[in-house]
């Protein structure tokens, strides 16, 4: 049972992280880990300037330690020099006395030649520790470079892709319906020629009906009248009708469709 519970809980959480991931805008999931790489670069070059202050600082304890040790060398010299004088002088207390205090400066001549000893090797590690977290934090600057370089690259990629996309969904609509209310580019098409093969059709039938006929006879007639009366205007004038003249009366048409003026008829 409690198998079961773990692998449906691994289960969920797998098809909600799935779910997450296709949702989730990818400009800002770019943002989040960029942030994060910044973060982590801001951690390391604050755990490198810690090791490289702790190597400062055994520098400067080793320093002071190399002087006080010059200062306990020099004391302890001081101290037996004073006591030869005074043992050679017949003092033997001040020669006493000089001796314990270069014995006391010995003592500490040695303790401090091995705390010099330890700090030496502890100044060689930090110093170690310094170098490489200097390196880290330059490789890990150089990598995060690149990072914000490639955020560039990506995000122009993403820009692209997302106009792409919108392009891609404006072909479609002409080809696919938008919605119920809003018809086809292929639709309207179909709809107009259509519309305008049943016009030809319906030109090319009234075309060759019996009233299309009538209209050219009459034209016809009007045309011969018109001819006759431009006869008699000429004789009452006194001008010859030529064979230039008569050709200057066009020849009847073929379909008439309008009547002639009726000026030109009287």
């Amino acid at each position: 049972m409690i198998k079961l519970v773990r692998r449906m809980w691994r289960y969920l959480t797998a098809a909600t992280g799935q779910k997450f991931d296709e949702r989730a805008d990818p400009k800002v999931q770019l943002e989040q880990a960029l942030r994060e790489a910044q973060d982590q670069h801001r951690r390391l070059t604050e755990q490198a300037a810690n090791v490289i202050a702790n190597q400062k600082q055994t520098e400067m304890r080793l320093n002071r330690a190399m002087e006080e040790l010059e200062k306990q060398n020099t004391s302890a010299r001081q101290a037996v020099l004073m006591a030869d004088e005074a043992s050679k002088s017949g003092d033997q207390d001040k020669a006493t006395e000089y001796t314990r205090a270069a014995e006391a400066f010995a003592n500490r001549l040695v303790a401090t030649e091995k705390e010099v000893e330890s700090l030496k090797q502890l100044h060689l590690q930090s110093a170690q520790a310094a170098e490489a977290a200097k390196g880290a934090v330059a490789q890990n600057s150089s990598a995060l470079q690149e990072k914000l370089t490639e955020r560039q690259k990506l995000l122009s990629q993403l820009d692209q892709a997302k106009m792409q996309e919108q392009m891609n969904r404006a072909m479609a609509s002409l080809s696919e319906s938008v919605g119920q209310d809003v018809p086809t580019l292929d639709e309207v098409r179909a709809k107009i020629e259509a519309r305008y093969a049943r016009a030809l059709g319906a030109t090319e039938i009234q075309s060759g009906t019996v009233q299309s006929r009538m209209l050219e006879v009459e034209q016809a007639q009007m045309t011969s009248e018109a001819k006759a009366r431009l006869g008699q205007i000429r004789a009452q004038l006194g001008i010859e009708a030529g064979e230039r003249t008569e050709a200057a009366i066009p020849p009847p048409a073929p379909a008439a469709s309008e009547a002639p003026p009726a000026s030109t008829a009287e």
